[in-house]
């Protein structure tokens, strides 16, 4: 991971305190990776290092919404959304992760992929938006009751189906690798030439424990077996949540197929999503994003 922690001249917008300040953002990250891979730095040692990168990336939160309102940057709103995002639903449950797990390697890898991959995106897209490189990702808040109806039909499809509980981690989930995972795309189509899709990604250790649970399996990796009986979960698991939103009668499954992160990636760069929400079940992370043409 740390070779992915590298400062390019791409991530520049032009404003050298908002530059500093992300230069100095992903020197910690890079600091923290090295704490997290060396054996011999403890869990106070990387406790202590997550608290700090916490800290300096509120305060810049701080001093770039103050940048764009002395500026009167017509995204404001929108962009301090996708802090306070940050701010109050992500950090606070990956440090709920972090601490129930007793800083384990996998939970401190959640926090520092999903740190890395949403600093990142953030900067290419939203932050580059402030000063027009480039048009802002996301058009609209998407919060009320339309979102909360959404977190609460996939928070009961998940105890329904798997019997795990579910915290919200992201309500702007941006394509973070939070591990290694499954992931399906599901698009489906209406008779009035509607079609919607969706993207499941799924964390192995969540599949594992599911297909090992729910079929009474004993696997320890993922197989090709394995993998067929995701395409089914995942169907099922959309299938359970479009119960609540009544989409069974408007639109029908056309094609599912499974995508390497790398192609996630590059679909999510060119789509702007309706939804896309990140949980944690306790047992893996997984990402559910919708969007509709």
């Amino acid at each position: 991971m740390a070779k992915e922690v590298e400062w390019h001249k791409q991530f520049n917008i032009g404003v050298d305190s908002i530059d500093n300040a992300h230069r100095k953002l992903f020197s910690i990250v890079r600091k923290l990776i090295y704490l997290s891979e060396n054996e011999n730095n403890g869990q106070w040692a990387c406790g202590e290092g997550l608290k700090y990168l916490k800290s300096y990336a509120i305060g810049h939160f701080a001093d770039e919404e103050a940048y764009m309102r002395s500026i009167g940057y017509s995204g404001y709103e929108m962009h301090k959304c996708l802090h306070d995002n940050m701010r109050y639903k992500t950090l606070p449950a990956l440090e709920r992760d972090l601490k129930e797990s007793g800083y384990s390697q996998e939970s401190i890898q959640h926090f520092l992929g999903i740190c890395l991959g949403w600093l990142t995106a953030h900067i290419m897209v939203e932050d580059r938006a402030i000063t027009g490189k480039i048009p802002a990702r996301w058009k609209d808040a998407n919060t009320g009751k339309n979102i909360d109806a959404l977190e609460t039909a996939l928070a009961e499809t998940i105890q329904e189906i798997f019997s795990l509980p579910t915290e919200v981690v992201s309500e702007h989930y941006s394509g973070e690798n939070f591990g290694s995972s499954i992931i399906d795309r599901l698009v489906y189509g209406s008779e009035d030439g509607k079609h919607l899709q969706i993207f499941l990604v799924l964390e192995e250790s969540l599949v594992l424990w599911a297909l090992n649970s729910l079929l009474d399996m004993q696997l320890r990796e993922i197989n090709k077996l394995s993998m067929n009986a995701v395409k089914e979960l995942c169907q099922k698991i959309v299938e359970q949540v479009g119960i609540h939103f009544h989409l069974s009668s408007q639109y029908q499954l056309k094609n599912s197929h499974l995508m390497t992160l790398e192609q996630f990636r590059q679909e999510f760069c060119m789509e702007c999503f309706d939804y896309s929400l990140l949980f944690n079940t306790g047992t893996g992370y997984f990402a559910f994003c919708t969007e509709q043409a």
